[in-house]
């Protein structure tokens, strides 16, 4: 219920509904989200993940952004320095978790895990466009959500899940190429050891003892010419022989082993450099686009992203000082 008011305010204005009190609001005053403002709200980011903050207690505007834009852009206000520690926290307590993942790992096997550059792995022309693309839909749904274009919105809403899906599959496929090469790498498994078959337990006396009484009824019948009594004795004789056989399996073929048993007594793992998810070697296409298109991912890529930005922002603003 709080998400979805929250979604209502940053579409219709936090006096939708005819509050008086709401009418004459600043983009300073101290109940407003300068994190929005300054154009990203983390807890916007994760919801319904394991890193989900939970809905802002503060309100986010876009009627109040662009009154703090127009502010920014005479000098008067600059909130980038509070967006860009707030992200430098969440980005620290990742790599923190990552290290903290590959120590555990390590400590059981030192080839079981390391942290993969999935940026730079997935780092191509053709991404790059896209992530663009994907960036102009998005200050587009802004306007249209500020100028109360709701259809508009909506179509350029799905035009960014498209892009983003579209991203996901050929990053997908980039890191699967990198993990093949990976793999072909890794030492095949060696197949269990071929362990010999126990000694036969010693016979069953009495069953022995049932089986010579067979044989020598048998040779008296065939004596008396009573020849399907007797082959019948011989029969029951070698039923209980089987008894007291002992059961020998199959050797192991090594050549047989499949993927899925490689993966089980074989498990690597690889960790995402940028949101700290475990990845395998053997995970395929679908899996792995997955990663990409989730909502943990895709929020931690863009603080990354924004982060860069505001330091870039940062050194331009000091050389010009």
């Amino acid at each position: 219920m709080d998400a979805m008011r929250k979604q209502l305010d940053v579409l219709m204005g936090a006096n939708r509904n005819g509050d008086v009190e709401e009418v004459n609001r600043n983009y300073y005053d101290r109940d407003v989200c300068r994190l929005f403002l300054a154009g990203l709200c983390p807890h916007d980011l994760f919801q319904l993940t394991k890193m989900d903050l939970g809905p802002c207690s503060k309100i986010h505007s876009l009627q109040l952004r662009k009154d703090y834009e127009e502010a920014k852009s005479k000098g008067s206000e600059n909130f980038d320095r509070e967006l860009e520690d707030m992200i430098e926290r969440l980005i620290v307590e990742c790599d923190r978790k990552i290290q903290r993942a590959l120590k555990r790992l390590a400590d059981d096997d030192a080839k079981a895990a390391i942290a993969i550059s999935v940026s730079e792995v997935t780092l191509t022309d053709e991404i790059l466009q896209l992530s663009k693309q994907i960036k102009e839909k998005m200050k587009e749904v802004d306007t249209f959500d500020f100028e109360g274009r709701t259809d508009d919105k909506i179509k350029a809403q799905e035009v960014v899940e498209e892009l983003r899906a579209k991203r996901a599959d050929m990053q997908a496929t980039l890191l699967l190429d990198a993990f093949n090469k990976d793999r072909a790498s890794l030492p095949t498994p060696a197949p269990p050891p071929q362990v010999a078959a126990p000694p036969p337990p010693p016979p069953d006396a009495r069953t022995q003892e049932m089986i010579n009484e067979k044989l020598k009824k048998a040779e008296e019948l065939g004596e008396q010419g009573m020849v399907d009594e007797a082959q019948k004795a011989l029969e029951e004789a070698e039923a209980l022989k089987k008894v007291l056989a002992p059961r020998t399996e199959p050797p192991s073929d090594p050549s047989k082993y499949t993927a899925a048993d490689v993966r089980i007594t074989d498990q690597k793992l690889r960790l995402c450099d940028i949101c700290g998810a475990f990845l395998s070697v053997y995970d395929n296409d679908r899996r792995l686009a997955d990663h990409f298109g989730g909502k943990l991912h895709l929020g931690y890529m863009l603080i990354r992203e924004k982060l860069k930005e505001l330091q870039v922002l940062s050194v331009m603003y000091h050389f010009l000082l």
